[in-house]
């Protein structure tokens, strides 16, 4: 979906006692986030012929034909909401359950979602694997589908499946598909200015300032949301300080204060000149226009957004490329990058669980994401053995890529505590705003300070 690491204020979340545990128990689910399995297998001839390849029934084996699910969805994007709709309709001729989509505009989805399921929510909702379906499993806001997955966990990776599982060691989620965050350009453009794919950190840098000489602005860039900067933060702290640190500062076993966090917004501050100027008062979409309309020589975002909005603007996906992010530490190489994995989720207020699960089961299977991936032009699956014929360029260079990947993390809002993410948020726009020595100081010991305060509650 165009944009679904949205954090925001997550409506009615508070600090709990379980969540310094929940954070704990993140660290081995990001850390098998590498759903290479699955991705490696994407473009093979083989195909699994378990009897989770069958679907029609339910968890508990009661008959679900004819009957009504909800479905809560954040897919409200013009072409993220085209594929999900196909994808019902699939669940809908295999199970002869019926599928009620209630389509909710990404932002507000999210900050209403802790709301949302201690109300009165549909059966199934579209979420996130890790941390954030852990989060709401530990609440008791979701229901295990174990059952579930014993129908459909032949067809996906450890890998996938530990991102499924929630700290309770129950499955809590059927997962979809994920994709890279990656620096995006236009093919076109490179040709025209002889311009050379960049791998270091000096080659990016000198290739921006080429740009902006050209005419050119030389990354797109848009954070209105809030949600977007976060993933430059990511990027930049997995290049230099590496995975494992990463998962320790979203942890809070780092402090904000450390000079490895200095370092990753001063390598931020160097980039700041190439930036598209005034992101805080522009959303991603615009951002990506200007890359669109060749006024920007580079965008750094995920396949979900910048590839699901040439496709929703019908502009030419055929000459969008993309590059891993430059490598800035050695030692680390180009070995991480953000790789989010979406899915979906059982509420534990669903009023018909047996035909939800029908649902889902059939979702879980290799035939259901090819077909969802039709019309999806930017994702990719995650079933082993899927065969997607459909694959364009982009979706086959991502599966090579986070193939590549030692590590992948799942976005900051997801790998870390919803408040402290949301903390960030705030931070990162005043950075943005001045990206001064002196402000990269004060911010960090604010980070520092709302750590402390959300992590030890």
């Amino acid at each position: 979906m165009s944009d679904v690491e949205t954090s925001g204020t997550v409506a009615g979340t508070s600090p709990s006692p379980t969540r310094r545990n929940l954070l704990r128990g993140v660290a081995g689910a990001a850390g098998l986030a590498a759903v290479s399995g699955g991705l490696l297998t994407a473009c093979s001839s083989s195909s699994d012929s378990s009897d989770s390849d069958k679907s029609g029934g339910s968890g508990s084996g009661k008959s679900v034909a004819g009957s009504t699910v909800t479905f809560g969805s954040n897919y409200s994007d013009p072409a993220a909401k085209t594929a999900f709709a196909a994808l019902t309709a699939g669940a809908t001729a295999a199970s002869q359950v019926k599928v009620t989509i209630n389509t909710v505009d990404h932002n507000t989805f999210q900050q209403n979602i802790t709301s949302y399921l201690q109300g009165t929510p549909d059966d199934l909702f579209t979420w996130f694997a890790g941390y954030r379906m852990q989060y709401f499993a530990a609440q008791g806001l979701a229901q295990p589908l174990d059952d579930v997955w014993d129908k459909i966990g032949g067809n996906f990776s450890d890998a996938a499946k530990q991102l499924s599982t929630g700290l309770d060691g129950k499955k809590y989620l059927v997962p979809l598909y994920n994709y890279p965050w990656v620096v995006f350009y236009n093919k076109s453009e490179f040709a025209k200015h002889n311009y050379t794919v960049p791998t270091t950190w000096d080659d990016y840098i000198a290739l921006a300032k080429k740009m902006k000489t050209d005419g050119l602005v030389p990354i797109a860039f848009g954070d209105k949301d809030g949600w977007p900067a976060l993933g430059t933060f990511d990027i930049l702290n997995m290049r230099i300080n590496g995975y494992d640190y990463h998962i320790k500062l979203m942890k809070h076993e780092i402090p904000w204060t450390d000079a490895g966090v200095a370092t990753v917004f001063q390598h931020w501050a160097e980039l700041m000149p190439y930036l598209q100027t005034g992101a805080n008062g522009r959303i991603w979409q615009d951002a990506a226009k200007t890359l669109e309309q060749k006024q920007a020589g580079m965008m750094f975002q995920g396949t979900n957004q910048v590839a699901a909005q040439y496709v929703t603007d019908k502009a030419d996906l055929d000459d969008l490329d993309f590059f891993t992010f430059p490598s800035i530490n050695p030692k680390w190489g180009q070995d991480y990058m953000d790789a989010p994995t979406d899915g979906f989720m059982l509420s534990k207020k669903a009023k018909n669980p047996d035909a939800a699960k029908a649902i889902l089961e059939y979702i879980g299977t290799g035939p259901a994401e090819a077909a969802y991936l039709k019309t999806d032009q930017w994702d990719v699956g995650l079933a082993n053995g899927l065969q997607v014929p459909t694959y364009n360029a982009i979706q086959k260079k991502s599966v090579t890529e986070i193939g590549k990947c030692k590590n992948v993390a799942q976005f900051m809002d997801r790998d870390s505590d919803p408040a402290m993410a949301n903390a960030m948020i705030s931070i990162i726009q005043k950075f943005i705003d001045d990206p001064s020595t002196g402000n990269i100081a004060t911010l960090q010991k604010s980070a520092e300070a709302q750590a402390k305060a959300i992590y030890t509650s």
